[in-house]
């Protein structure tokens, strides 16, 4: 195979292999993983093809198709491990790949035909990343190791751990995943809607971690919002009947759109009602209301089937977006999704986040009286946006002294930087924003504030 980059440019060649990796993780590993059988196992001989590009790549240049590459090595190698099985007749049989090992040399042409199926593998490969045995951290990690194809250095600096952590609970997810047979399926009947909810709860967990950083210094996170992003696209391009998915790809992207204009010049918070909306991208808003039409529409909806939660909160997200003025916003249409919402899941966020909707539809007064509800039932007691809802209300109603309280007790409860700098100037009578940051947070988007 001839190649394409000059052989001495070693920095440039390795750029290259980390970029093709990224785009190629998901496929080569989904590829693998049905010659062998087994998810951990495949990922590792992945990594391996990764490796061995890293060494031979530099030397003698780029592949025409480096992906291709990445796949034939991985697969070859996957053969010799099964070849060197001492039964080797009873493991072709168990997970049969006489045919694989036939066509392990054939020439690339042919390779490219024999991956026609390749989107069904990848689908499979994230249905297994979050297979509900996994707890949700173990899914996240190796969610964005396999699919994402980050780093384990790269997944430990996006949530502010050891690679040691990572490291380890990657391995156990893989061990979790070989023990009890998971395989690279797209579950289907009565399995797929619990499975593909845990998909999409991974995904949009992700995303929620760069939307709004738990901790650490900065507030938006864009690396792991694009990487969640880009899943989402995946994901609705492999299962494009649905509604689900669109939404939640809707939810995102909508979310994402004001990411410039969230963040001030000394990096700190702009909150919704606050923003320069020239500032938004408007092009992404546009695709993702696309998306939300998709997935309410007769062709994107299964018949007889209600919206789903991701549906109902990327319609939230579009009350904001087609609002070109804070003014403009429709607030009791969103009262009212976040009401369908309420009965579909019941929680106390979401109670949180309809009562923020309801001070600007009806008034902060009827707001604050679901707000101490939320309050005495002791649901939110460890939530540092209740008392920031809280102190929003009671400013508004004059209560000064009051909200003050309330906003140095959110301030107290944040670990991120950025939101408790901000909670602490509101807490010092500093003003300046109005709004805040609940709806949208943990129980799902609209985000009229944030």
């Amino acid at each position: 195979m001839p190649p394409t980059t000059p052989a001495h440019d070693v920095e440039s060649v390795r750029r290259t292999v980390e970029a093709v990796w990224r785009m190629e993780a998901a496929k080569v590993t989904a590829v693998v993983a049905r010659v062998v059988g087994d998810v951990g196992l495949a990922e590792d001989l992945a990594q391996d093809a990764f490796v061995q590009a890293l060494e031979q790549w530099p030397r003698d240049g780029v592949p025409d198709k480096p992906g291709a590459w990445l796949t034939s090595t991985a697969r070859r190698r996957a053969i010799d491990r099964i070849r060197r099985d001492v039964n080797l007749a009873s493991k072709l049989q168990q997970v049969g790949h006489a045919e694989e090992l036939r066509a392990a040399d054939t020439a690339e042409a042919d390779f490219d035909a024999a991956l026609a199926d390749i989107d069904d593998d990848v689908l499979g490969l994230i249905f297994a990343a979050c297979h509900p045995v996994l707890t949700p951290q173990a899914r996240i990690s190796l969610t964005l190791r396999m699919i994402g194809g980050l780093t384990t250095r790269e997944i430990a600096r996006a949530f502010l751990t050891s690679e040691a952590t990572i490291g380890q609970r990657i391995s156990r997810a893989k061990r979790t995943l070989s023990q009890d047979g998971v395989t690279i399926e797209i579950p289907s009947g009565a399995e797929l809607a619990p499975r593909l909810a845990s998909v999409l709860e991974v995904v949009y967990l992700i995303f929620n971690e760069g939307y709004a950083a738990t901790s650490g210094r900065d507030w938006v996170r864009g690396d792991l919002m694009e990487e969640a992003i880009r899943l989402g696209r995946k994901l609705a391009a492999l299962a494009p009947r649905e509604p689900e998915v669109h939404g939640l790809l809707a939810l995102m992207e909508i979310q994402a759109s004001r990411t410039r204009a969230r963040i001030g010049r000394d990096g700190e918070p702009v909150l919704l009602l606050d923003q320069d909306r020239t500032r938004w991208d408007w092009s992404l808003i546009r695709h993702a209301l696309a998306a939300l039409d998709h997935a309410t529409s007769p062709d994107g909806m299964r018949p007889g089937t209600p919206p789903g939660p991701y549906v109902l909160q990327a319609a939230i997200a579009a009350c904001h977006a087609r609002a070109r003025t804070a003014d403009q916003t429709d607030w009791p249409m969103i009262v009212r999704l976040y009401e369908q919402l309420g009965a579909l899941r019941p929680s106390p966020v979401i109670d949180l986040n309809r009562a923020v909707a309801l001070s600007y539809a009806v008034g902060p007064a009827a707001a604050l009286e679901v707000v101490d509800e939320l309050v005495g039932s002791g649901a939110l007691d460890d939530y540092h946006l209740l008392p920031s809802v809280r102190g929003d209300l009671l400013e508004r109603l004059g209560r000064d002294g009051e909200a003050r309280s309330e906003f140095a007790r959110a301030a107290a409860m944040t670990q991120n930087e950025a939101e408790r700098a901000l909670l602490g100037r509101r807490a010092a009578g500093g003003g300046g924003a109005h709004g805040d940051t609940a709806e949208g947070d943990a129980g799902g988007a609209g985000d009229p504030s944030a």
